[in-house]
Order: C-alpha cells, then structure tokens, then sequence
C-alpha cells in the first residue's frame, strides 16, 4: 500500500460509518399487496390495522400490484371484503403505470391492447384509442383466458412495426388451482416468434417506483417500499433511491434474501411490526 499524504487517515470502521448518509426519517409509503397486506385470500396478521394507522396518520401512501387484470375500485372491493378500508386513489397497478408511460410517451396514441378491464380502462383513461389497425403499440397484459388469436394478431402486428409493450414481466402468477401463465411468458412467446423484445413497466423496472411517487407527490428520500421479494419488490425500490423493507409472509426468506447481490434496508416479520413507526 502506498503512503498516505501528510494529515490523511487511513480509513476506520469510525470514519468509513460517517461516509454512510442516514435515511431521512419516512413520510410517504409503498406497498405491495399480495404477499404483503393479504395472502392466499386472507389478510396477513396485523394488515389492516397497519393501513388503517396510514390512514389515520394522514401521511401519502400507495398499495402497489403488477397485477393488470383489475381497476382500483376492483381491488378496493376485494380488499374491503378482507377487512380493508382503503380509497381506490391508494391503489396503484401496472396498468395505471403502463398507462400514463404511454400517455407521456405519445399522448393520444392508438395500442392493441391483450388484457382485461384493469388495463383497458386505464388506456381509455389516458387518452388511447384501441385498435388493431395500425396501432403506435402493441400492449400486453394479465387476462384469464390469453387467446390464441389474439397472441396470432399481436405478432403480426409487431411484426409490422407496432411497439411491443409489457405491463410486467411475472412469468406466473397464483390461483387455486396453482401456477397460471403470466404476461411474462406470454411475452417471452411473442418475442420469440417476432424477434423483438417488450418494454416491462411494472415491477422491477423502477419506473412503476417513480410513477407511483410521482401519484401521491412523494419523494424517494423520504418513501419507504414494502415487499415479499426480492426480485422485484426489493430491487424496485432500490434502483428507485426508497428504503426497501422485506417482510417474511411471502414469496422470499431470510435466508434467500442472503443470496442476492443486494440488500433490503430492513427485514421484518409482517407489516404488524411497523405498526408504531407510522
């Protein structure tokens, strides 16, 4: 090792930890919803007392899904038979981001649309035609019957020039009876046969993170983002500049969680645990 300059230090434990910047105390919050707030159709411990002090706490806050199938008054419904009091304005899904990414990327555009009432309603919304001739974009989402003529009409169509755009990239996605093919393989799919691979805006791309804050006129510094994983909850929020706090009622595990290259902010039990932080 070289020598130091005159006056200069080695570095420390001491003086490495005043390199650290400390979080700024949370004023703003994101969560995700399955895994977090419910699972399996049932409300996790603590949940709705945990939204409910949000509430009360008067502080912005979002409940997040990648999920593009339903409208936010569908999930507010389906959360309040759960137990849940929440305003369909603190719902956030991949639709409304892919929605308002298209509207800013070309306002007034025309999109092919392969999805359900959450992701059509959200393109009518911002200003979008649907249509299959010609349209600036090929849009794909959730759906619980993905048709074979439909994905036939969404490879011509990109094909041709449409660009492929995808609410999020989740490869499967839960029901009753088990696993079901998400948007993510219906992607992989269509990109195959055309050679062109979608835009994902949902989790993990950070951009769902930045429309989200931008929704509730937060600010990443003082926004923390609550998830069950890793790849995608964790990771969004990081690349976003959020305190990312893991919690263990879903899909990943203290001891997964040591694999990955990085690290939540925090990892709690269940949403209960920050009961009294809010």
């Amino acid at each position: 090792m070289g020598r130091l300059p005159r006056g200069l230090l080695p570095p420390t434990r001491a003086t490495k930890g005043t390199l650290m910047k400390e979080r700024k105390r949370i004023e703003s919050w994101l969560t995700d919803m399955d895994g977090v707030l419910v699972h399996e159709g049932e409300p996790v411990p603590g949940a709705p007392e945990f939204v409910n002090r949000m509430k009360e706490s008067g502080k912005p806050f979002l409940i997040l899904t990648n999920n593009s199938i339903y409208t936010p008054r569908d999930l507010q419904a389906r959360l309040y038979r759960m137990g849940f009091d929440v305003d369909e304005n603190s719902i956030w899904t991949a639709a409304l981001a892919t929605a308002q990414f298209l509207a800013d990327q070309r306002p007034g555009g025309t999109a092919y649309v392969i999805g359900e009432a959450g992701l059509t309603t959200a393109m009518h919304a911002a200003g979008y035609i649907l249509t299959e001739f010609e349209p600036d974009y090929v849009v794909l989402g959730e759906t619980r019957t993905y048709s074979f003529e439909a994905i036939t009409k969404a490879i011509r169509l990109i094909s041709a020039g449409s660009r492929f755009i995808c609410t999020n990239p989740d490869a499967t996605g839960p029901s009753n009876e088990g696993l079901l093919p998400a948007a993510g393989s219906v992607a992989a799919m269509i990109s195959q046969a055309t050679g062109v691979k979608p835009y994902f805006v949902g989790k993990p791309n950070p951009m769902m993170m930045r429309s989200a804050l931008n929704a509730i006129g937060a600010h990443s510094e003082t926004t923390a983002m609550i998830g069950d994983r890793m790849d995608t909850d964790v990771l969004c929020g990081l690349e976003a500049g959020l305190e990312t706090i893991l919690v263990m009622t879903g899909i990943s595990s203290r001891l997964e969680a040591e694999t990955y290259p990085y690290r939540p902010s925090r990892i709690i039990n269940s949403v209960a645990d920050l009961i009294d932080e809010i």
